[in-house]
């Protein structure tokens, strides 16, 4: 049973203000001409704009909770998704794509640099040779962050409170989500910016593009990062 089957309900309530990348992804999906992976697709809240732009999106996660929303999500948008239940270090699908996506920081789910390698080859297996691209995003925590955050909740939406457990000696982070009705918590584990490029270029990647935020203005040392690779 994956930590997010608990909150599926929540999650979309939780994330509401979240919306700075959807139309970052749709753009990029539209480029690519579709169809389009996503891995970690959730309740589909970047999948499903992407298909009502007009592409064709196969959707993978591990939470079947988040699967059910995001299919009730796609039909009260009048959206076709492809829905599948599954690991995104395997996932499954035979088929490659002109671009795979892994939004909101879902890489850092893989907690190991044997899972994130794992990930890293489902995509590069995933993409469509020559002209085929990988874009995610991730984070890496500042110091302020983690003093602002640790060890307490924060009610982040109303009737919605988040707690971080930063390790900063392991660089993971235990995230608990809870509501008067249910909770949860999830693991994450943060690489810096360096290591990302290392890791990328060890698994065959070659990065088009670095950002610091979904505006596209250029990667300067900040918490987020945003990632175009293609295969090398």
């Amino acid at each position: 049973m994956s930590a997010y089957d608990k909150i599926a309900r929540l999650y979309d309530p939780w994330s509401r203000s979240v919306v700075e990348d959807v139309p970052f992804y749709v753009d990029e999906a539209v480029r690519s001409g579709g169809p389009v992976l996503e891995l970690g697709v959730g309740t589909g809240r970047i999948a499903v704009p992407i298909g009502a732009a007009g592409v064709r999106v196969v959707g993978v996660d591990l939470s079947a909770g988040m699967l059910e929303v995001a299919r009730d999500s796609a039909t009260l948008a009048g959206v076709e998704l492809d829905l599948r239940h599954g690991d995104m270090r395997d996932p499954p699908v035979d088929e490659v794509f002109p671009l795979v996506i892994c939004p909101f920081r879902s890489l850092l789910h893989m907690e190991t640099d044997a899972d994130r390698r794992m990930a890293l080859r489902a995509v590069s297996r995933g993409l469509s040779p020559g002209h085929g691209r990988f874009v995610f995003d991730v984070f890496t925590p500042s110091a302020e962050d983690i003093a602002d955050t640790h060890g307490r909740f924060i009610e982040r939406e109303p009737g919605i409170w988040e707690r971080a457990d930063w390790d900063e000696a392991t660089r993971t982070l235990i995230l608990r989500l809870r509501s008067v009705e249910t909770e949860s918590e999830m693991s994450l584990a943060w690489l810096s910016v360096p290591e990302w490029r290392t890791l990328l270029a060890e698994e065959g990647f070659v990065v088009e593009a670095l950002y610091g935020w979904f505006d596209r203005s250029p990667w300067r040392g900040g918490e987020d990062s945003v990632w175009i690779c293609r295969r090398g």
